[in-house]
């Protein structure tokens, strides 16, 4: 036990500090994993699920109880859960024999994925079709841009520190004139 003031006064911060964060890590614990069972079974009311927890741990790392990339690291793996869930029921597939197959956009980013569907139509049964060639498209790189050059940094002048002229005093022991005798 402490016995100096300002110790016993810090005991007494720490152990309210600890129980307010334990509040905040708590409510992140159980929103990740609910979020992590809704996405995990395709429930449709995930996507509400993810958005409480990213909130959850945003509020988390705001108040500091857990580190800023540790927040990031988790929101990321649940988006990335998220992105790669398929629903539950039975998606019914749209007539004319084509269906729906999800692609990630490359652009997409890290923290928000976009799903683009693409159409891909299925060949009727018997009939043989020759595959199609690939093309691919060319990019055409532009010349990188120049770098700028550094601006040049000029000195700035100051005035030289002017010399303090100070007078000398007449030493305190001036000569007396010898005593008459």
């Amino acid at each position: 036990m402490a016995n100096i003031k300002s110790q016993i006064k810090r005991n007494r911060q720490n152990e309210k500090k600890r129980l307010r964060n334990r509040v905040y890590r708590g409510e992140a614990r159980i929103a990740v994993k609910s979020a992590r069972s809704s996405i995990d079974e395709g429930a449709p009311e995930s996507k509400a699920a993810l958005l409480q927890a990213i909130s959850a741990l945003d509020k988390a790392a705001e108040q500091g109880v857990i580190h800023k990339n540790n927040a990031a690291r988790r929101k990321s793996r649940l988006l990335k859960a998220f992105t790669k869930m398929v629903p539950s029921g039975i998606v019914a597939e749209p007539a004319g024999g084509e269906s729906v197959v999800p692609v990630e956009s490359p652009k997409a980013t890290s923290s928000k994925k976009k799903a683009v569907s693409r159409k891909v139509e299925e060949p009727e049964v018997g009939s043989v079709e020759e595959p199609k060639a690939e093309t691919k498209k060319t990019t055409t790189k532009s010349a990188p841009k120049p770098k700028k050059p550094a601006a040049k940094k000029t000195a700035v002048s100051t005035p030289a520190k002017e010399k303090k002229t100070t007078t000398r005093k007449s030493s305190a022991k001036e000569k007396k004139p010898a005593a008459e005798e």
